[in-house]
């Protein structure tokens, strides 16, 4: 390794990634704010703060910075952090159970007192009146007592209770606004802030000291109701909100309730109940009828039905009996096993899928980029566009400061940049979430949006059209070899192979009761085959590129017409025969492809195959540009070629054969669940490993992008449009001017709306 290589593993190995909870953020701004101080962090190479699962995840250099230090600026910019423990997850954070009773309370009292001061302001609105309205002349003969108490004593009850309102929005409004005032920033909650506390301001010294308005030939206007209404509907909007974003997390905490809290063993004889955490690797676990399987594993003994759908989206039990494998979480139906524990904790599939779906939820779209650059300038242009409104209030109305006034307080309660922070997030935690749900695991929010842009789809066969087990249908060895002789050596050399056919000619040996050699200096030779020596011999397994390569001759005979794959023998740089293998088309793919080209997009089938075979499942399955016999490479080439062309391509593989092929596309979709999901090159993993599920991935990632883009559109068309009409834009026209309490019902409406619009993903069906 040189010198620049070691440099570079070094730094590699020093990047680390971690995911920290944020609380008490509110808006864009604060995500904003927050973001920016884990950058300015020395060390920090990336932080994305995530509003909707108020968690940071931050990629950082080890030997610069630590995790309490990210904690710590966190802290630094006004927010509450802390480091998560083992089996923490950002949802958790993210307003419980208390603390969603504690908004209710808050904001069905705070309403409570809202209605009371409403009420109690009605003779201080219209007692001077003339000419009483109709609602005012309707409370005088109801309550006609409440028109005989003295104007001085409303304005003093009021006063109280509109501070006893305020004292309950504290925690949620004046302290956050208070700590980002002495960190140098802004957000929502400095717009309510600022807005109520100056209605209070001005209601408070026109009930202290009404002559100062009377001597200016001004009403002693007072404006606590709105100050009240303005704070209910933000607690009300905040309650609804925090139920809206605890739905959207649902998929997630289903998944987190999956794993059973103890496992039985079996410790020298005996069953043994155990925590699930104490489970070690080669354990044998006992399982009963209607238990969820603890942990991952591979049965010993015992058959039965497993339901797997919570975790790989497949809906049908699936029949287990020794040696097929066990994922964590799922249902055993109706037999007991006994199996060998595998993969525990977070290298389980069921960890691996809540990592995967974390990491997602909590990573950033790029259509979020331009809710970033908006709100950056939103809440500093916002103070100036209420400032701008007062200021020309009086200078057009002199004889109407209160309008001037109410209408700067409105601008600043309509702004809304709370609708921005979670127009992308919410949509896309939700699309995830149900994609999980459904067997498909997103592993960005940028892998989403590249999934709905694509137009062309690459299509691997082997494991992708085909169910990837092919079986040895013939033995075509060469005069001089038996075909006992031919199918020992290959299996005996395909013993370390990981192949489909490798495994199809140890199956066939299997069955023909062939008893093994020992294979030695086995290499294998990418996309074309293996070479080995056995018993002496020099073996080569492999396509006919390999026999080229190794400079041998197969024109002693002349192959069989087939439909399946050939597997051509080598004996001591000799042409000694070959065979035959089929795979079998996975249900559905024929439907797939028909699908896809039904939504526009173009297929094209990529393999390192045989023509023959490709041109064969081509027919099949309706795809009509085939490239076959392709090395690793040579699939990179076609996919830049096309990329080149313009076109955006998805590549769909089994993730490992062709994982740089994967790698290359603009999105890469890996079938089958793996061992290690983690480390699937593609940008998405597809659970079942239907072909269905490819087209169902593509309709799920267009729905989200077309929801991320409307809830941005209604979260910034929102604000310009009320925002003008809240500075009073239609008064001059229609006579229309907006009351800070209906601008904060507004304001509470435009989050919850793009909340709402998100869930709708989560009634999303395939088609």
């Amino acid at each position: 390794m040189s010198g620049l290589e070691a440099t570079k593993a070094s730094e590699t190995a020093a990047q680390a990634t971690i995911t920290i909870p944020v609380l008490g953020m509110s808006c864009a701004a604060c995500q904003s704010h927050v973001e920016r101080a884990l950058r300015q962090t020395p060390g920090v190479g990336e932080a994305e703060v995530n509003l909707m699962t108020h968690s940071a995840r931050i990629v950082f250099d080890q030997k610069i910075a630590s995790p309490l230090q990210l904690v710590e600026a966190v802290k630094s910019s006004g927010y509450e952090s802390s480091l998560p423990a083992d089996d923490a997850t950002p949802a958790s954070h993210v307003h419980p159970e208390a603390a969603e009773g504690k908004l209710r309370l808050q904001a069905l009292s705070t309403l409570v007192l809202a209605a009371l001061a409403m009420l109690l302001s009605m003779p201080l609105m219209n007692g001077m009146a003339a000419n009483p309205g109709p609602v005012s002349r309707l409370l005088m003969a109801a309550l006609p007592i409440l028109y005989r108490i003295p104007a001085q004593a409303l304005g003093w009850t009021l006063l109280a209770m509109t501070l006893a309102g305020m004292s309950l929005a504290a925690g949620e409004v004046y302290k956050p606004a208070w700590k980002a005032l002495l960190h140098r920033a802004t957000n929502m909650n400095t717009l309510v802030a600022l807005g109520t506390i100056s209605a209070l301001l001005y209601s408070a010294l026109a009930t202290l000291a009404p002559s100062l308005f009377v001597t200016h030939r001004l009403r002693p206007d007072v404006y606590y109701e709105s100050v009240l209404f303005i704070l209910a509907f933000l607690m009300l909007g905040r309650w609804l909100e925090a139920r809206a974003k605890d739905r959207t997390q649902e998929a997630l905490k289903a998944f987190s309730r999956l794993q059973p809290q103890t496992a039985r063993v079996l410790q020298q004889g005996r069953e043994v109940e155990i925590p699930v955490a104490s489970v070690q690797p080669d354990d044998t676990v006992v399982l009963r009828p209607g238990e969820r399987v603890p942990v991952d594993g591979v049965v010993l003994s015992g058959t039965s039905n497993v339901d797997e759908s919570l975790v790989t989206g497949e809906s049908i039990p699936v029949p287990r009996g020794p040696g097929d494998r066990l994922i964590g979480g799922s249902l055993n139906f109706d037999g007991a096993l006994e199996y060998r524990a595998t993969s525990l904790g977070n290298s389980s599939i069921l960890g691996q899928m809540l990592r995967l779906m974390q990491d997602a939820q909590s990573s950033r779209a790029p259509t979020q980029k331009l809710a970033d650059q908006v709100s950056a300038v939103f809440v500093p242009a916002v103070l100036g566009i209420a400032l701008l409104t007062l200021v020309g209030w009086l200078i057009l109305d002199r004889a109407n400061p209160s309008y001037a006034f109410a209408a700067a307080v409105t601008v600043l309660v309509i702004a809304c940049p709370c609708a921005m922070g979670l127009a992308v997030p919410a949509a896309l935690t939700v699309a995830i979430g149900r994609g999980a749900q459904l067997g498909i695991l997103f592993k960005s929010g940028e892998a989403v949006e590249r999934l709905a842009g694509v137009d062309t789809v690459l299509l691997d066969k082997t494991g992708t059209l085909t169910i990837g087990k092919p079986r040895i249908h013939g033995i075509y060895p060469t005069a001089d070899t038996s075909s006992e002789e031919l199918l020992l050596l290959a299996a005996s050399l395909e013993q370390r192979s990981e192949h489909p056919l490798a495994r199809a000619v140890l199956e066939k040996a299997e069955e023909s009761g062939l008893k093994l050699k020992p294979s030695v200096d086995s290499k294998a030779v990418p996309g074309m085959g293996i070479t080995g020596v056995v018993e002496g011999h020099r073996v080569a397994a492999g396509n006919a590129a390999l026999m080229a390569q190794l400079g041998i001759s197969t024109s002693e005979t002349s192959l069989q017409p087939h439909q399946g794959s050939v597997l051509l023998i080598a004996i001591d740089g000799r042409f000694h025969g070959y065979l035959t293998a089929q795979d079998e088309i996975r249900p559905g793919a024929a439907s797939a492809v028909k699908a896809l080209k039904a939504r526009g997009l173009h297929t094209i089938m990529l393999t390192g195959d045989n023509p023959e075979v490709a041109q064969s499942i081509a027919r099949q399955t309706g795809i009509v540009q085939v490239y076959a016999g392709l090395l690793p490479a040579q699939k990179l080439e076609h996919i830049r070629g096309l990329q080149a062309s313009g076109r955006k391509v998805a590549m769909v593989g089994d993730g490992i054969n062709d994982a740089a092929a994967l790698a290359q596309a603009d999105a890469g979709i890996a079938m089958g669940t793996g061992t290690d999901l983690a480390r699937e090159a593609g940008d998405a993993v597809l659970l079942r490993g239907e072909p269905m599920s490819i087209v169902t991935a593509v309709d799920l990632a267009r729905a989200t992008v077309k929801t991320m883009r409307a809830n941005l559109g209604w979260a910034i068309g929102y604000n310009i449009l009320g925002i003008p009409i809240a500075a009073g834009a239609l008064y001059p026209v229609l006579g229309i001017l907006l009351s800070p309490a209906i601008a904060s019902a507004a304001m509470a409406l435009s989050s919850i709306s793009v909340l709402g619009n998100s869930l709708r993903l989560r009634r999303f069906v395939p088609r």
